[in-house]
């Protein structure tokens, strides 16, 4: 595991559905519990590690974990746990008249989901902060579209389970 991460909606929804104590029943990608399974153990190795969380200062990225999640699901206790034990990194970001986080060219035209702009500009902001920036994601395949601009920029991703989301891109890409 890296030092930080912002981490993606997704991973704390997938690995909610699939916690062994209290699984969630939720709609949550991909489908396949012994994937979900996968998400779990690395949200379960992130809360117990020391890695980092990265948060915007602002608190829109809790948000919308909050929109998605209730309170005694895993992926909103890990978040707790983070806190609880001072391992959130929060970052400044900047949010437009709409909330949607602010990007500069051409990370603006590159990533086309609002919901997706704040943890971008988190990571850039854990960059310049701390000289790393890496999202971790699972279920959406829209990262691997960003991928290669993202990099350009010095953000890193991390696909939790990336033999699946790659051949989910792919079959995307092939439509």
């Amino acid at each position: 595991m890296r030092r930080r991460y912002v981490v993606d909606t997704n991973v704390l929804i997938a690995a909610s559905a699939a916690d062994p104590v209290q699984p969630k029943d939720i709609d949550a990608t991909p489908d396949d519990p012994a994937l979900r399974g996968q998400v779990w153990e690395w949200l379960d190795r992130f809360q117990r590690g020391d890695t980092r969380m990265v948060l915007d200062a602002a608190g829109r990225i809790m948000e919308e974990y909050s929109r998605k999640l209730g309170f005694n699901d895993f992926g909103i206790q890990v978040v707790m746990h983070k806190w609880s034990t001072a391992a959130v990194d929060d970052v400044e970001v900047a949010y437009d008249a709409d909330e949607s986080a602010i990007l500069a060219a051409p990370l603006t035209e590159l990533v086309h989901d609002n919901a997706d702009r704040k943890m971008v500009a988190a990571a850039l902001a854990s960059r310049r902060a701390f000289g790393e920036g890496c999202i971790a994601f699972a279920g959406d395949t829209d990262w691997h579209d960003w991928e290669a601009g993202l990099l350009e920029q010095g953000v890193l991703l991390e696909p939790i389970i990336e033999a699946w989301s790659r051949a989910k891109h792919a079959q995307k890409q092939a439509r």
